[in-house]
């Protein structure tokens, strides 16, 4: 069985573009988003970690620290690093894992069903490390994941978008609804009633006696 909302996020060391990292140790208090690759200097990954190094300033604003892992050695990420630079306009400032060895890709569940990995003439169909993301919080614990096939290059648009909404309402009575954005209105849970939420969360826009509107916290 994968990894579930909630499950403690796999500790693990490895070497990276960091040095070696100790998961839990490296995450500390902060949020942190880890996301899978199937292998360095190939296409969609290429403008994936493009992507992440433009938004470098975003999920610091967030406070959010992010980590890449690939089944390819850290000397391999060093020569890739540049490819992604210039690509994607921004440095890839953010530790990238050696995880040839497949230890952090099968703990967190990140392989297809059928794949194995060969010593010689390897393809990314040949180790299959699916495009996954979890986004993990200060408390070690899985907040979200999304999965996506090889051939589809995630939004992370909607990563950071989902990464608000996780630490807006994270230990609170709040949801998010379809399609929010941050600072638009959010959900009170019908754990409080009208009494209270009003005290809570001030004013509500009721539109229908259990979906209840309020202004998104500051």
């Amino acid at each position: 069985m994968g990894l579930r909302i909630n499950d403690i996020a796999p500790d693990f060391t490895a070497p990276s573009t960091a040095g070696e990292i100790r998961f839990h140790e490296w995450l500390g208090d902060s949020f942190g988003i880890i996301f899978s690759h199937p292998r360095d200097f190939t296409p969609v990954c290429t403008t994936e970690f493009g992507a992440v190094a433009q938004l470098s300033a975003e999920f610091a604003k967030r406070g959010t620290k992010v980590i890449g892992v690939s089944v390819d050695s850290v000397q391999d990420h060093e020569k890739w690093k540049k490819d992604i630079e210039a690509f994607g306009g921004a440095p890839a400032d953010f530790p990238i894992i050696d995880d040839s060895s497949l230890t952090v890709a099968k703990a967190y569940d990140m392989l297809e069903a059928d794949y194995y990995l060969p010593t010689e003439g390897r393809t990314p169909a040949h180790s299959n490390t699916v495009r996954t993301v979890y986004i993990i919080g200060p408390d070690k614990k899985v907040k979200l994941t999304m999965t996506y096939p090889m051939t589809v290059g995630r939004n992370f648009a909607e990563i950071l978008r989902a990464l608000d909404a996780v630490k807006l309402t994270d230990g609170k009575p709040l949801a998010t609804p379809a399609n929010w954005q941050a600072g638009q209105d959010v959900i009170v849970a019908l754990a409080l009633n009208n009494d209270q939420a009003k005290e809570r969360f001030g004013e509500l826009d009721i539109k229908l006696p259990y979906l209840r509107f309020a202004k998104a916290p500051k």
